[in-house]
């Protein structure tokens, strides 16, 4: 059965991603910037140093999520969220392996999220085969990934008929000028990056994009 709920596992609200590539100190100022600011899920994305750098940043990371209550997603590395404890992994749509078998070696209770760009039929086969959440995007055109075509609101309010109990992620262009209208459309939660780490105070930043989640 696609399109299940999978209650335990929603993510909902503000969903950081945080910035490639910075120097550990870095990442974990902002990270917890972020999470004081009321970010209740960050993304990690660790690529170009080698796997020992990674694991330790991520470990490192997966504390801080931890205390306060947050979650955390590993970008595309399996290996790297199942040994870092994190929550979940995200992959991308050229990076998706065989779902099914994922699921059964990771288990149920970790998050698989996939994305979608606006590909129902791509979604349709995720979430039937084990993605815990899809993401919809670029809503907005975006800076992070400029390659990528826009898709709008209508068709992320489209997703959410398609999808009416799906977990659905909007990502791209997200700022606190319409993140409100991203929740109004259906999304379940909004994924910022710039909009979020591009800001002179990180912290005050996300309590603003949290409250206006909130308030929407």
């Amino acid at each position: 059965m696609i399109d299940k709920k999978r209650t335990d596992k929603k993510l909902t609200g503000i969903y950081g991603i945080l910035p490639a590539d910075i120097e550990t100190e870095e990442l974990l100022s902002k990270a917890e910037a972020a999470l004081k600011g009321g970010v209740s899920v960050l993304q990690f994305r660790d690529k170009k140093r080698g796997y020992k750098r990674a694991i330790k940043r991520a470990k490192a990371l997966r504390e801080l999520t931890h205390s306060y209550d947050a979650r955390l997603i590993i970008n595309d590395l399996v290996n790297l969220a199942v040994d870092a404890h994190a929550d979940g992994v995200h992959l991308g749509r050229d990076d998706v392996p065989n779902l099914i078998q994922l699921r059964n070696e990771v288990g149920d209770d970790f998050i698989i999220g996939v994305t979608c760009r606006s590909d129902a039929t791509f979604a349709t086969a995720a979430l039937r085969d084990g993605a815990d959440y899809v993401s919809f995007g670029a809503v907005w055109a975006t800076t992070s990934k400029p390659e990528v075509p826009t898709m709008g609101l209508p068709r992320l309010a489209k997703a959410r008929q398609i999808f009416p109990h799906a977990n659905l992620c909007a990502i791209g262009g997200v700022t606190v000028d319409n993140v409100a209208q991203v929740k109004a459309a259906g999304a379940d939660c909004a994924a910022v990056i710039s909009g979020l780490f591009a800001a002179e105070d990180i912290e005050a930043q996300a309590a603003l994009l949290t409250a206006i989640w909130a308030q929407a």
